[in-house]
């Protein structure tokens, strides 16, 4: 008997599509110079993003009973090699762009592992944003450092002095090292991708809301069925210290951070499907 093969799924086919047009705005993206234009594209790839988790969204609540309906699932992130510098910095930008396409997270201690919960095509998404943004984020902090501005910085840095026979803390001002200053650099650059994308998002969500009766509703039933598989399956314990810059404040650093993500472009391939997991 010869085998058949089923036809495709509607929210797998309208996930095919949302990711190949927003491969072409990437494309967009990268072939410009101007900022503005950058910036743009990168927006109009979020929007694009909510609203097709929002037209999921919708489709699901409409779903009849007889009809095969999509269900939050866990994937595995895999951020670096346990012990790698920089895994923190890393890991943070990979949950700011988690929060502004519907996905929770878990992670490990390390920082080298991500447990993502969500739909799969917001999964892809967050995915693909990040793959293409960390390789900006970490050729941006490497581009700053080799151009010495931080040098010119100090810090003030708590240190354990001997006065005598006793032990003190005491507070001094340090030139601030290379290794404080990236991680400065790359703090303010999450913070500032997650601004961008959490923008878009809202205004795509305030438009569709507004024009399209029961959007709110299916969204919101998204949002509790996503909360109950979350607390069904997670199994995290404690609390992850998150990026955090321990070894002194660099505003030069976080300037320049900052100035990198509003203009950072977001993918060089033509799909966003094929991103890599794990930074080279």
């Amino acid at each position: 008997m010869a085998s058949v093969t089923p036809a495709p799924s509607i929210a797998h086919v309208s996930s095919e599509k949302m990711l190949t047009r927003i491969g072409g705005l990437l494309r967009q993206a990268e072939s410009t110079d101007n900022p503005h234009e950058s910036d743009a594209f990168m927006a109009a790839a979020q929007r694009l993003a909510t609203t097709a988790s929002i037209d999921l969204a919708v489709a699901r609540a409409h779903a009849s009973g007889r009809e095969k309906r999509t269900t939050p699932i866990q994937r595995l992130i895999t951020v670096g090699e346990p012990g790698k510098k920089g895994l923190r910095t890393y890991a943070q930008l990979f949950l700011v762009i988690a929060a502004a396409n519907d996905v929770q997270c878990d992670i490990a201690q390390s920082s080298a592992v991500i447990y993502a919960y969500g739909f799969a095509s917001d999964i892809d998404t967050c995915e693909a944003l990040y793959s293409s943004l960390l390789i900006q984020m970490v050729r941006a902090s490497d581009a700053y450092i080799k151009s010495g501005e931080y040098r010119s910085e100090t810090t003030v840095r708590t240190v354990t002095e001997w006065r005598g026979h006793r032990r003190v803390q005491a507070k001094v001002r340090r030139p601030v090292a290379g290794v404080t200053a990236r991680l400065n650099f790359q703090l303010a650059y999450s913070q500032r991708i997650g601004k961008r994308l959490e923008a878009a998002r809202t205004e795509t969500q305030t438009v569709a809301e507004a024009d399209t009766p029961g959007t709110a509703v299916a969204l919101r039933d998204k949002e509790l069925e996503l909360r109950d598989y979350y607390r069904s399956e997670s199994r995290a314990r404690g609390t992850w210290r998150g990026a955090k810059a321990s070894a002194g404040h660099s505003s030069s650093a976080r300037r320049a951070g900052d100035r990198a993500a509003r203009t950072a472009r977001l993918g060089n391939s033509p799909e966003l499907g094929v991103a890599t997991k794990q930074l080279p």
